[in-house]
């Protein structure tokens, strides 16, 4: 069974949801990423969802557009990015790790050369925001061989065709874009998401978790008492690109507690 797989078993057991924080490696720099990823887990973080930094993120907003470009400025590429993991690796083995990002650089590195060094690296789940799965399926094995889950993303306009495919293709979880549009563009309408995520379970049986737009405690509690997971990325961004170097690993693990917290209220 996969590290992704075992923690939704644990949680399961104990009543609660995941709460998967993203944030872009490199950003605000290399020496503060591993760092950065401790005090999450450390913060009540299950699974950690590390960008892999890109110079054309199409499905990001403003916020971790920009953080991609910092991370770029310190020349952080994948083969960086692997490193990041390999190292938090030496304290933590029971963590989940999921690289999201972009097909270029995998591209460039080649699919056998990535799934290895993912592997090699400790790397849980790949997902790539711009493959649809009917373009996923060398890549999606090559991951399947080096036990690491291949998750995707579906969307408010996921028609129940699409669902299907990705059912037959993704594991470890499905990640589910609460908005039409980017990263932290809008607030979530719960009802929406409410009424989406039954059909989708109709078809995967797989956890959800739901992401895009959860920029605080009470918003991420909604959420997890309909999904499996909550996914916040912009929010904790926002909160790397504001804070002084000193005060952002406190910032960041109040921020993350306090959602923590709320989702585990009863």
């Amino acid at each position: 069974m996969s590290r992704i797989a075992e923690t939704f078993k644990k949680l399961q057991s104990q009543k609660k949801q995941a709460l998967i924080p993203f944030v872009t490696a490199g950003d605000p720099a290399p020496a503060m990423t591993v760092p950065i990823m401790r005090a999450l887990v450390s913060a009540g973080a299950d699974i950690l969802e590390l960008g892999v930094p890109f110079s054309d993120p199409m499905a990001d907003g403003p916020t971790i557009q920009r953080s991609s470009e910092r991370a770029l400025k310190h020349n952080v590429g994948l083969k960086d990015v692997l490193g990041f993991v390999r190292e938090f690796r030496t304290s933590d083995t029971t963590t989940p790790v999921v690289l999201m990002g972009y097909a270029n650089p995998i591209e460039a590195m080649g699919y056998v050369t990535f799934a290895a060094s993912a592997q090699s690296a400790g790397v849980d789940g790949v997902l790539v925001v711009d493959y649809p799965p009917e373009e996923s399926k060398d890549l999606v094995g090559l991951l399947k061989k080096c036990g690491i889950d291949s998750i995707f993303l579906l969307s408010p306009t996921s028609e129940e065709g699409r669902i299907e495919q990705v059912g037959r293709m993704a594991s470890g979880y499905i990640y589910y874009v609460s908005l039409k549009g980017v990263t932290g563009a809008a607030n979530i309408d719960l009802k929406e998401v409410g009424a989406k995520l039954p059909l989708i379970r109709s078809h995967i049986k797989l956890p959800i978790g739901v992401g895009f737009g959860i920029r605080d405690a009470q918003t991420a509690k909604a959420i997890a008492s309909i999904s499996d997971a909550v996914v916040i990325g912009s929010r904790l961004v926002q909160e790397i690109e504001s804070s002084q170097p000193d005060q952002l690993i406190g910032n960041l693990s109040t921020l993350v507690g306090g959602i923590r917290r709320a989702m585990d209220e009863r």
